[in-house]
């Protein structure tokens, strides 16, 4: 198992394009961030008893980085194949644009998880990544982020069986395809009159 407590760099190379494979994690850096140039980022925490907490999801354009939380342990995994600059804090140009997204960002999936079943829930958030991640396609939105039944499950806080269960429920009914590789097709129109 990966340490919890990564050690802190303190002196990030100016503006160094840096590639990680996917499930790696970013490294910390106590006066530096990572602008994601390509792939998926997800930052999240672990409580007492192992239970992951997600943070939020980032994508290209993105500003992550330890600074930006208070939370330990605080991670940053790569969801899939990573390109990331480093940005010296001093010199980073949209912070104050960095802090409100994070923010923003905290409140939308603070809606999405209240709530009260895990089918509203998972139908919510995946329209929200479609917005903010997803790139259409004939049939709808593609969700190409390879998000695992596991990676959902721990978004929501919820399990891999009942995210799988509620999945092949929204592909039955049309709302959904899922294709290789984790990901997903959401079909927008038919979403929004699905009422649990």
């Amino acid at each position: 198992m990966v340490s919890l407590y990564s050690s802190l760099a303190t002196s990030p190379s100016k503006n160094t394009r840096q590639t990680f494979t996917r499930r790696s994690f970013l490294p910390d850096y106590e006066n530096g961030l990572w602008k994601i140039e390509a792939g998926f980022v997800r930052t999240f925490t672990y409580l007492e008893d192992g239970t992951t907490v997600a943070l939020g999801l980032w994508g290209p354009g993105d500003i992550v980085g330890r600074v930006l939380s208070k939370l330990e342990p605080h991670q940053m995994e790569c969801l899939t194949k990573v390109e990331a600059t480093i940005l010296p804090l001093e010199e980073c140009p949209r912070l104050t644009e960095t802090l409100l997204a994070h923010i923003q960002q905290a409140e939308e999936l603070m809606v999405i998880r209240s709530y009260k079943k895990v089918d509203t829930m998972l139908i919510k958030l995946l329209a929200w990544l479609s917005k903010k991640f997803g790139s259409e396609v004939e049939k709808g939105r593609l969700i190409d982020m390879r998000l695992t039944h596991e990676d959902l499950a721990e978004m929501l806080g919820s399990t891999r069986v009942t995210i799988t269960r509620v999945l092949g429920h929204f592909e039955q009914e049309g709302m959904i395809d899922r294709l290789s590789l984790h990901r997903i097709v959401l079909r927008e129109e038919d979403i929004w009159y699905y009422e649990i």
